[in-house]
């Protein structure tokens, strides 16, 4: 069998399992299996949230924080990953956690896991774009161009935050080729810049290599310049898992790109599992790098986000300006990224009438075969969410906390539903292993609930109980409860006839 037939043999059963599923092949299906893992590579970035976020675990308890608070957290996000992707293996579909909870969990379940994925993706592009601003832009490229990172205010945050948002959107809205193709070459970008960066690091450094340094136990919180107030060391410790949490959060974007995947059932979960492992590995390597290179830890602590420009110092300068320019470019389409991730989400809950103005967020773009509608939606709430000016810390928590809760409720739902109305499973399968890691994924996302609201990120809770409510009061006294139907698989009876109406660009409404 020649590779043109078998990659037509391919495209057949993927656009048969979305009509089987009762949906069209609006979206251009143009990804292959790097592709699918390079956004979700992409949005992780282990260059954005392993930098920018660094100090929300090494401020809580240290050098323990990094050492063995990366790996633990890394296995968490591990044991999450596979549990999805045994879902998204039997349902790869735009919007993938939506459909999973509504399949698994009723449709009510799957309308709430859809607006609390939503909100997290959203805090994600916010809080994303806001680190590619502070340290990357404020601190490390603009002195390039001879201005005074001092002399930057809100103002001129706001007006690059809306600069590269707006850009991202546009690419994002140009076509899944272009945009893949920036994040394929991301995605390689990674691998490469994490590597010298590590190696230069510790080359250029003239500190005394010291592990023990990874395994101290050293209780920041209170002190001047931690990002927490004062708490027993047990859960600073806790609190020090943000920073892999944050960091390695996102992954759900291979799960939202499955209807522009080729080979979508194995690809996703390759994608998913891929992304998360390999971040896992290469950032633990960095974020130890930061630590042992440090001259003085205390003194680290203080600087904020900071520390990395200390650090950097030592490297020469024509290696260190290549490396800031590569980062900067990175965190950029760790942005680009993120937004196409959310924008199908966006997109595949307003095609089931899920949203306020659904009929028009499900439009696909007939030129481009891109949800342009969504993207643009996405663009402009993340810039709003960006207004608020110490924002980076609770966008920070907000996305890993509503991310791993929305990633949460279909395993969950998963768990209950398997081999009683879930029987049937895509090619990657978990076996006896399925529910022993749905459970350990809820108690972790559990204990990172509870640690994401803890102060100074209360404003985590308030805003999470204030949507709960929100969402409750509106499906049950808007009359959302009827009027939502849910995915199509839901029981509704597929019409081909529609669904090629729909592919030809004839029927578009919703």
């Amino acid at each position: 069998m020649d590779t043109k037939h078998q990659l037509k043999t391919a495209a057949d059963g993927d656009v048969g399992l979305l009509h089987k599923m009762g949906y069209a092949q609006e979206l251009s299906r143009r990804m292959n299996g790097f592709s699918n893992f390079a956004v979700s590579f992409s949005v992780i970035c282990i260059l954005s949230g392993g930098i920018t976020a660094f100090q929300m675990g090494f401020s809580a308890a240290g050098g323990a924080s990094i050492g063995l608070g990366w790996p633990l957290g890394s296995i968490f996000a591990l044991i999450v990953a596979v549990s999805m992707s045994q879902i998204a293996s039997a349902y790869p579909t735009a919007g993938g956690l939506y459909h999973w909870g509504s399949i698994l969990g009723g449709k009510w379940w799957g309308w709430v896991t859809a607006w609390i994925n939503l909100i997290g993706l959203i805090f994600v592009i916010a809080a994303i774009n806001f680190g590619t601003y502070d340290p990357f832009f404020k601190t490390l490229i603009a002195p390039m161009f001879g201005v005074n990172p001092d002399s930057l205010n809100w103002w001129h945050q706001t007006a690059f935050l809306t600069l590269i948002t707006v850009s991202q959107a546009f690419l994002n809205a140009r076509g899944i080729r272009i945009a893949s193709k920036i994040t394929d070459l991301a995605g390689y970008l990674i691998f490469i810049v994490t590597i010298v960066l590590v190696a230069a690091l510790l080359y250029y450094s003239s500190v005394p290599f010291d592990l023990h340094r990874l395994f101290s136990f050293t209780n920041f919180t209170g002190a001047v310049g931690s990002a927490w107030p004062k708490q027993a060391t047990p859960l600073a410790f806790l609190s020090g898992l943000l920073l892999v949490t944050y960091t390695i959060t996102g992954f759900d974007a291979s799960a939202h790109t499955s209807e522009e995947t080729h080979d979508a059932a194995r690809n996703v979960p390759r994608g998913i599992i891929g992304s998360v492992f390999w971040s896992a590995v290469f950032g633990y390597v960095m974020v130890c790098a930061f630590v042992l290179v440090m001259p003085d830890l205390t003194a680290a602590m203080k600087q904020g986000t900071g520390f990395f420009s200390a650090i950097l110092a030592p490297i020469p300068p024509a290696l260190r300006v290549g490396l800031e320019l590569a980062m900067f470019f990175i965190n950029y389409v760790c942005g680009l990224a993120a937004i196409m991730s959310t924008s199908r989400m966006v997109y595949a809950f307003a095609r089931d009438g899920g949203l306020p103005g659904s009929k028009y967020l499900r439009k696909v773009n007939e030129q481009h075969r891109t949800p342009g509608a969504a993207i643009w939606t996405c663009a402009v709430l993340a810039i709003v969410v960006t207004l608020y000016g110490d924002a980076f810390s609770v966008l920070s928590a907000g996305s890993a906390v509503f991310l791993y809760i929305s990633y949460a409720m279909p395993i969950a739902s998963g768990m209950l539903a398997e081999g009683r109305t879930w029987n049937e499973k895509g090619p990657f399968q978990l076996g006896i292993w399925s529910k022993p890691c749905a459970l350990l994924a809820l108690v972790g996302a559990c204990v990172l609930a509870y640690v994401g609201i803890q102060a100074p990120n209360e404003k985590v809770l308030y805003v999470l109980v204030g949507f709960v409510a929100a969402l409750t009061v509106i499906w049950y006294g808007f009359g959302v409860r009827k009027s939502f139907r849910g995915p199509p698989v839901l029981g509704s009876q597929v019409n081909l006839d529609r669904i090629r109406q729909i592919e030809a660009g004839v029927d578009q409404s919703v």
